[in-house]
């Protein structure tokens, strides 16, 4: 007796397919979940400490001499936050708040600490969370790094009085934090803000690392981003909606200082200008030409201390 041949159902071969597509989508998304959000080492992030020789060095190591005091504080989400308070030589109301970027921690802005502190600043530069002495598990992207940084002025407020003048100031991911946390109704003493090679959006980020590290083409990318991002507001409380700078940057009516180097590949210059078009407070632009990622201090150091300076000077008063 022949056996009978199984039927074939094209409706079940299809079902079938998109299982698996979906499948794969999903551990894809939760691996690139795990790259961007959870705090580990990332093996794509070198050169935070700066050698010898190169430049901001001194700066880097006339740090390391400061009288320096442990700030800390919990977030709203109850995360343990920690950062470093140096006072300024002589008495004043001008406190700078320095946030830093992704994979690194407080350490890699001591040069950007070093600058304003010999502007006659006190400084308070901090750990983010899931970075340095703070806690927590994921990372923020700028959004839940703004929420801590709008405490952190508060606490500065609370701490040196309501005479404060506050100067925030971040690069790369603290960049963004920097913009994000303008939209976030910081308190008044927060005067002005100075951001570095900051992207204008998360999504948009992600999508241009998914193609430069991985070499996904963009109709791939774009439904793992949005997976990453469901992962995101699943295990990290926010989606990469919540990311998207223009939208804190057009209720900002306070000033910004933008700078981006006109080599950036990492966080492409594009976006500098994107997020300079959406300020709608008072505004200055500084490219600095051939400088790439986070290295427009280090490219022109006299020029960029004298623009922020000269910047900051028409909102901050000795």
């Amino acid at each position: 007796m022949q056996a009978q041949k199984k039927a074939f159902h094209p409706l079940r071969w299809i079902m079938s397919i998109i299982l698996i597509i979906i499948i794969i989508l999903g551990a894809a998304g939760g691996y690139f979940f795990h790259v961007a959000e959870v705090r580990s080492k990332k093996a794509f992030i070198t050169g935070s400490s700066i050698k010898a020789g190169e430049p901001l060095y001194e700066k880097q190591e006339a740090w390391k001499k400061f009288n320096k005091k442990t700030w800390k504080m919990s977030a709203n989400d109850g995360t343990k936050l920690q950062g470093y308070y140096v006072k300024a030589d002589q008495p004043t109301t001008k406190t700078a708040l320095v946030i830093h970027g992704f994979g690194v921690d407080h350490k890699a802005m001591t040069p950007y600490a070093t600058m304003f502190h010999e502007k006659g600043y006190n400084v308070l530069l901090i750990d983010n969370r899931a970075a340095g002495k703070s806690g927590g598990q994921y990372i923020g992207y700028g959004f839940l790094e703004a929420k801590d940084a709008k405490q952190w002025t508060r606490e500065i407020v609370q701490r040196n009085g309501i005479d404060s003048q506050i100067v925030v100031m971040g690069a790369s991911l603290g960049g963004a934090t920097t913009m994000m946390l303008s939209g976030m109704n910081p308190p008044q003493q927060v005067k002005a803000y100075v951001e570095d090679a900051g992207y204008h959006s998360i999504s948009e980020e992600l999508l241009f690392q998914a193609n430069a590290m991985y070499h996904l083409p963009k109709w791939l990318a774009k439904p793992l981003v949005k997976i990453v991002s469901l992962y995101s507001k699943i295990f990290a409380g926010y989606s990469y909606q919540q990311g998207e700078v223009g939208q804190y940057l057009a209720k900002n009516q306070r000033p910004m200082m933008f700078i981006h180097g006109a080599s950036d590949t990492f966080v492409p210059t594009k976006f500098v200008y994107e997020n300079y078009h959406d300020q709608k407070g008072p505004k200055k632009l500084l490219v600095v030409p051939k400088a790439e990622h986070v290295k427009s201090y280090a490219q022109l150091t006299n020029k960029y201390e004298e623009q922020v300076e000269k910047f900051l000077s028409n909102y901050i008063q000795e």
